[in-house]
């Protein structure tokens, strides 16, 4: 037995074990993150790669420790594991693909091009609809005519530049990331609890912009953006991006009445 190997092996559970629940826990529920969403991004980003970089190293040492006179065994079970993950996350990219492509087709059957606003279609529908469809430089912003018949034109800016926020920053590359870490790990909480919040963060980000474009116009942006938010998304809001242990929903129109 390589004692040796045994030990980093026990470092690298350690570490594991840290990145997959007290850290995610004590992320998810402070306050911080909705002040700086950014920052808190790229926190989950680094504990999500680190925590599985550190799961394959541990099976690898373990293995090499345990058992020195196969090393390969300890190989194998590494790379099996960090080839399921991979393969996970080609799978969720791939049906996020064939559904934007079904989608988008349907789209053009069923909106018709914004008389105005490039890259923006909208849907004969009474209800209150926006969101983003994103595929490049050919990226698309959907509204509904109840969303554009019932908003004000700041309160339509708003929501145009949130969306768009969207597309710019690529948002849905880390959304399908973390989709397919819990779709790997799907018996784990702490992966649902991380989609949670990389989602509700993301709105965050792209309300951000979404002030700062409205920032020059004379208008209070965040007011201005509060109430298109609560047009569109109803008074109670996306709860399924809420923590369960803190209401981002709740956060996310906290900052706005701060100016953060």
């Amino acid at each position: 037995m390589n004692l040796q190997d045994l030990a980093e092996a026990a470092v690298l559970i350690l570490i594991a074990v840290l990145l997959a629940w007290p850290v995610p826990i004590l992320l998810s529920g402070a306050a911080w993150p909705a002040r700086w969403p950014g920052w808190a991004l790229l926190l989950w980003q680094l504990i999500a790669l680190a925590g599985g970089f550190s799961m394959i190293g541990a099976v690898l040492l373990a293995g090499r420790a345990l058992l020195p006179d196969v090393p390969l065994v300890g190989a194998l079970l590494a790379g099996a594991l960090a080839a399921y993950l991979l393969v996970h996350l080609v799978i969720t990219v791939v049906q996020f693909e064939r559904q934007r492509r079904r989608h988008l087709a349907l789209l053009n059957l069923l909106s018709a091009p914004h008389p105005t606003e490039a890259r923006t279609r909208v849907l004969d529908d009474a209800a209150p609809v926006a969101y983003c469809l994103p595929r490049g430089v050919g990226s698309v912003t959907v509204l509904s005519q109840g969303l554009l018949d019932g908003l004000h034109q700041d309160e339509l800016a708003a929501v145009i530049a949130h969306e768009r926020a969207h597309v710019e920053q690529r948002h849905e590359v880390l959304l399908v990331a973390f989709k397919a870490w819990r779709g790997a790990l799907p018996w784990f909480p702490i992966a649902a609890r991380a989609e949670s919040e990389v989602a509700a963060l993301v709105e965050m980000r792209a309300d951000d912009s979404a002030r700062r474009s409205l920032r020059w116009t004379g208008v209070d942006p965040d007011a201005v953006l509060a109430r298109a938010i609560l047009r569109v998304a109803g008074p109670t809001g996306p709860a399924e991006h809420a923590s369960p242990r803190r209401d981002r929903h709740r956060d996310r129109f906290l900052r706005l009445g701060k100016g953060r």
